[in-house]
């Protein structure tokens, strides 16, 4: 039995992984679901909000089905307010990134390793984001649900991100982020590891569940997973097993990024001085 191949593309979400989260996203939804008679204070704001934050990480298209399941014409309005307010309060929020997550980008880069950010947000805000935070030039391709059939759970996303950049092998994939559909999106796609963030909307249990082979408190401790867990320590499906065959998701330290890095980032050196 072979090692898998060694990872060269990986994926990131933007808000909650990257990113700080400042509350834009849930405020654009309830001002939505605002537009269509349910405000604040009430039970039924409170079960649509609930439903909201349980679908994080979906296409707010379908967000705002699930909210109004029985109105189609409801959930496209509230979708199409959705979108106008996220707009706009992306435009007045200064995006920030979270600590450590340049750094993590900037030893990916070097190493070799294509970057990929997969986000909710429109293409306009998409780009102006990174440019805010400075990652335009280190992001080999970023994507938004609109770029393909069917957003997150499903793996259309990461399969558009490996076609745009060429990978060979699913398993060379990457998948990190802070919502249970967008680790599943990873899993469906076949990536080697799959890793939660808990700087994002859903906790621990939930990015386990949602097949997460790794749990880490922020993305400056991924690293620390590339250290400690190797190509031969995953199943060709991506998960981290024991020897019973058993999930397990395990917690990172806080390891400088750099040193994670050393090795790939070398070779490289030394192949392009050949």
């Amino acid at each position: 039995m072979t090692d898998a191949p060694r990872i060269t593309l990986a994926c990131f979400g933007l808000f909650g992984t990257l990113v700080t989260d400042p509350g834009v996203i849930e405020v654009a939804y309830a001002e939505a679901i605002a537009t269509q008679g349910i405000v604040t204070g009430t039970s039924a704001f409170a079960r649509a909000m609930a439903q909201v934050h349980r679908s994080r990480g979906e296409p707010p298209g379908e967000v705002m089905a699930q909210v109004f399941p029985d109105n189609l014409a409801r959930g496209q309005a509230a979708g199409l307010a959705f979108e106008r307010s996220l707009a706009g309060a992306i435009e007045r929020t200064a995006a920030t990134p979270i600590p450590g997550a340049h750094e993590v980008l900037a030893g990916l880069a070097e190493a070799g390793i294509r970057i990929c950010v997969l986000t909710i947000l429109p293409r306009r805000q998409l780009t102006a984001t990174l440019r805010a935070v400075g990652w335009h030039d280190l992001v080999t391709v970023a994507l938004t649900a609109d770029d393909v059939p069917r957003g997150c759970p499903f793996p259309d996303l990461a399969l558009a991100a490996m076609l745009r950049v060429g990978v060979g092998d699913v398993r060379e994939l990457l998948m990190v982020h802070g919502t249970a559909p967008g680790l599943e999106c990873g899993r469906r796609a076949g990536a080697q590891a799959v890793v939660g963030v808990l700087t994002g909307p859903h906790p621990e249990a939930r990015l386990a569940a949602a097949g997460a082979t790794h749990v880490i408190s922020s993305v400056a401790g991924l690293p620390g997973v590339l250290a400690g867990t190797g190509p031969s320590r995953h199943s060709a499906s991506g998960a981290a097993s024991t020897g019973t065959g058993e999930r397990m998701t395990r917690s990172s330290v806080a390891e400088p990024p750099g040193p994670v890095f050393r090795e790939q980032v070398q070779a490289r050196r030394r192949a392009s001085e050949l």
